[in-house]
């Protein structure tokens, strides 16, 4: 499923390219991203418990679950900045890679232009990524519930017998319909003198920030900072982070 998120994703890139008129191998930059990313969340995850990660590190790093969704953030944006400064053509020109060199495009991107393209593809990529974790039941899933769509997973890679609620399903039908938003507020016409570039890209860390943030209520993670999980820390700091830069856009610009 990860590998189909990736695939799908990588889809809803190449439209946004389009549109915008980027002329980037969409499939190659997914490829990157994506492959950054599942490090990313797998080393975060790992890292949250550190004690225990040194004293036997090796199965948990090749374990069939524990990805952290903002450690695979974090790795992905690193992979999509040094792309978008034309580092990963240097990199695959000098390895006699040209073709790949020439797919993530000769000129730099303008930054915040090719995160905005990224954040709906980001967003459908996470959410098929999500339908893996609910099929191996890898202990993504939440608290017990004796609502009707309640579900066990008592063969999973974590199981249970009790009825629990699929977080995995909300997150699935939340970052669709995020990425809907994001693709539409990409469509939308722009006012002339707006700042645009990096608009979509700090609503993508709002609102995927708050609808983490609200999961994490009935998630099974344990608590760390002032009662809130790690995962809701982090969507603490991505809503903080992405409110900050989406006021600094509505600041008017000084004369010159």
């Amino acid at each position: 499923m990860v590998a189909t998120g990736l695939f799908t994703a990588a889809y809803v890139l190449q439209a946004d390219f389009i549109r915008r008129k980027i002329k980037t191998d969409a499939f190659l930059v997914i490829g990157i991203a994506g492959l950054s990313g599942i490090v990313g969340a797998r080393l975060y995850h790992v890292l949250e418990a550190p004690r225990e990660f040194f004293a036997d590190p090796w199965p948990q790093l090749f374990s069939r679950f524990g990805f952290a969704w903002f450690g695979g953030l974090i790795g992905g944006f690193v992979a999509l900045v040094l792309i978008a400064r034309g580092t990963m053509s240097h990199i695959f020109e000098r390895i006699g890679r040209p073709y790949s060199a020439e797919g993530l495009g000769a000129a730099r991107i303008p930054l915040l232009e090719f995160l905005d393209a990224c954040a709906p593809a980001a967003c459908v990529g996470y959410a098929i990524g999500r339908i893996g974790c609910l099929l191996s039941g890898d202990g993504d899933y939440g608290i017990p519930t004796s609502l009707p769509w309640g579900m066990s997973f008592p063969n999973g890679v974590v199981p249970t017998t009790e009825r629990v609620h699929p977080t995995p399903i909300y997150e699935l039908i939340a970052w669709m319909l995020i990425a809907w938003i994001l693709w539409k507020l990409g469509s939308g016409p722009i006012r002339k003198g707006e700042r645009t570039s990096g608009r979509i890209f700090f609503y993508y860390l709002i609102l995927t920030g708050v609808a983490r943030f609200l999961v994490e209520l009935i998630r099974i993670n344990p608590r760390s900072f002032f009662g809130m999980s790690n995962a809701q820390t982090a969507s603490v700091a991505s809503v903080i982070v992405g409110l900050a830069f989406l006021v600094s856009l509505r600041k008017p610009r000084l004369p010159r």
